[in-house]
This record gives structure tokens, C-alpha cells and sequence, in this order.
């Protein structure tokens, strides 16, 4: 299959195969728009079965991160790269040097970070051999890690839906149930806790489901169960598609926000959502804080300008919320209608630029 006939295919502006003999090295970088500025993604390691599933995965990452990027009002385009093996096997210093390479080889209009598999030790040795990483720490430049950012977006846009849906400025007295209690989950909780929350939380992991318990006084109950427990807010920020056709009716609360990426299974069901009076805030959107992170140390900005923007998250949100409400269309579609605008009128100042 050719990244044309693949069913992810957007018109995206580049799609580089990367095959290096010495090396053993097979990554793909797909770039979907550079519209707005430089191609911005993460590059992810996985033995992936065969290269078509390799391509799907790139395809959709990327056209994902346009968006991301659009929304968050960033001058960075959307781009990924995925490496075909086993991270813990098959990763060695000099197979990461020859997608350096490989990274080059797109002139600076693709820019790479961390994502599953790649990881912050991965990132300096990438970056003996090309200049176009960024995302972790570097001398001189805002911090690398992108959690603290990635946790303040979402808890100020779930305050934001909260307010919009429930008419209330703050969660103290609400319930809200955290579906997932990695950096992200556990970040939230810790500061809805603070806020006088009440929360209802579970994990694949028990360990950190014990450590919410006894910090926040949470009460636990099983990963079957959170999705559809008796709550005002669901805050999914674990596993995606959790949010579909099975999932949807039997849904409890009036708000659905968190970190989790593609909590939607279908695009239909942004639109379910809508029709039950549950107001979702689009996860990319929420999430955004990570890429805002990333662009702080591609343009220099300083923690404060960084800081306003992940802010800004809250703002964003309201639009869509707004927007949503006087149109009659789900958040889902409303959020990518704002971004594809926003890649238009980049695409039409770079078309009047090279007249």
C-alpha cells in the first residue's frame, strides 16, 4: 500500500521512507501541513507488524498534530515519525544517529520530540546529529518536560467546561472521576484535591490507585466501572476510544475532560455526546499544554509567555463551547473547524507571500 491509497491519507505535504542498510534503521516521517510554520511532532519506536500498519500509524499521528498545533494557536505545523522496532531491543546509538539523518534530510521542515518509545536519553544522542529536536532538556532553554504544562491545560480546561456546563467557578464540592493515574492523572488529581474536589479514580496500576486513596482521600473503584461511575466530571487521561457507541448511553456525567488522546472512537460520537447534554472538551485541545512546552523551546519564549499560553487553553475551550451552542455542532467538529481555519489562512499568507 502507498501512503496515497492508505484510508489516512490527507493531502499531506510529505511522506519520507527512510532505509539505512548499515544501520538496520526503517522510520517513516510523514509532514501533514507546515501552513503555519515548521512540521512539530514526536517521534515514536514500535515493532509494528509491517510497514502498512507503520504508515497508518504516521499518517494519522501527523494530521493529528496540525491540528494540535492550529488550535493551540502555534506557528508550527503538523509532522510525526515513527521507527520500526522494538524499543528495548533494537534501539542503539548509532541507528538513532542515522535517523538524525533522516531528519535532516527534510531541511529543517520537520522538527522531532519525544513519544512512545523515544524517550529523554534518546532525544541528546538525536541531537548530536541534527539541530531540528526539541522537548527535552537543553541548556539555557525552558524545561524539557512537558507534564507540568500538559496538567496545569487540563485542570484549567476542565474548570473552563465546569463553568460553561454546570455554571460554577470552581470544582470544590464536585465529583469527578480520573480515569487514568499516570504524571498527567495524578497531576489533576492532586490539584482538583486542593480545590475540594471529590474524586473517584482507577488504574491498571494499584499501586497508584493506594497512593490517591490515602493523599486524596479518593474512593477507588475498578477500571470497568470509572467510565460510567456516578459523577459531575469524567476525566479520562489513560486509554483512547473510550468514549463510543457502547460507552456513550450509559455515561453519568453532564462533563467529560481530560488528557487522554483520541477519546472519541468515532467522529459520530461527538456528536452523541452532544445529544445527551454532555459537554466534552475535544482532547486535543485540553491536552495542548505538551506541544505549547515544546514551541516555548523551539522560539526561546520564557516561562511566563509559556505559562499565558497553556492559560489560554481555558479560552480556546470557551469559544468552542460558545461556537458549538449557537451552531448546534458538536465540540469535536467545532474544534476542527477552528483549527482547519486557522491552516487556511496560513496556507493563503504563504501562497500571497511566494507571488
Amino acid at each position: 500500500m502507498s501512503a496515497f491509497e492508505a484510508k489516512d491519507f490527507d493531502h499531506h505535504e510529505t511522506v519520507a521512507y527512510f532505509d539505512d542498510k548499515q544501520t538496520g534503521l526503517k522510520a517513516i516521517i510523514a509532514i501533514h501541513s507546515t501552513a503555519l510554520g515548521p512540521a512539530c511532532g514526536g517521534t515514536r519506536m514500535y515493532p509494528y507488524a509491517n510497514g502498512d500498519e507503520a504508515t497508518t500509524d504516521v499518517l494519522r499521528l501527523s494530521r493529528g498534530m496540525s491540528y494540535k498545533s492550529a488550535i493551540a494557536d502555534l506557528p508550527l505545523g503538523g509532522g510525526k515519525a515513527v521507527i520500526i522496532g522494538d524499543p528495548a531491543k533494537d534501539k542503539t546509538e548509532a541507528r538513532l544517529l542515522a535517523y538524525a539523518n533522516a531528519v535532516n534530510a527534510l531541511g529543517g521542515r520537520y522538527i522531532t520530540a519525544m513519544d512512545v518509545g523515544i524517550g529523554p536519553k534518546d532525544l541528546p544522542v538525536i541531537a548530536r546529529g541534527t539541530k531540528h529536536v526539541a522537548g527535552y532538556d537543553q541548556p539555557g532553554k525552558p524545561g524539557g518536560d512537558s507534564g507540568p504544562a500538559t496538567i496545569l491545560g487540563t485542570f484549567i480546561g476542565l474548570k473552563a467546561a465546569v463553568r460553561h456546563r454546570l455554571g460554577v467557578d470552581t470544582t470544590k464540592g464536585l465529583t469527578v472521576a480520573i480515569q487514568g493515574l499516570g504524571k498527567v492523572g495524578m497531576g489533576v488529581a492532586e490539584k482538583l484535591h486542593a480545590e475540594g474536589a471529590r474524586l473517584v479514580v482507577a488504574d491498571v496500576n494499584p499501586a497508584a490507585v493506594q497512593h490517591a486513596v490515602g493523599k486524596f482521600g479518593a474512593k477507588a473503584v475498578s477500571t470497568d466501572e470509572i467510565v460510567t461511575t456516578e459523577c459531575d466530571v469524567l476525566s479520562p487521561n489513560a486509554l483512547g476510544a473510550i468514549l463510543n457507541e457502547r460507552t456513550i448511553p450509559k455515561l453519568k456525567a453532564r462533563v467529560v475532560a481530560g488528557a487522554a488522546n483520541n477519546q472519541l472512537a468515532r467522529d459520530e460520537d461527538g456528536a452523541a455526546l452532544k445529544a445527551r447534554g454532555i459537554l466534552y472538551a475535544p482532547d486535543y485541545v485540553i491536552n495542548g499544554g505538551g506541544i505549547i512546552r515544546v514551541a516555548g523551546q523551539i522560539f526561546d519564549w520564557n516561562d511566563a509567555e509559556i505559562d499565558r499560553r497553556v492559560r489560554g487553553i481555558a479560552d480556546t475551550l470557551m469559544q468552542i463551547f460558545r461556537r458549538s451552542d449557537t451552531e448546534g455542532r458538536p465540540t469535536s467538529l467545532i474544534a476542527d473547524r477552528i483549527a482547519e481555519e486557522r491552516m487556511a489562512r496560513g496556507a493563503s499568507r504563504q501562497a500571497k507571500a511566494a507571488e
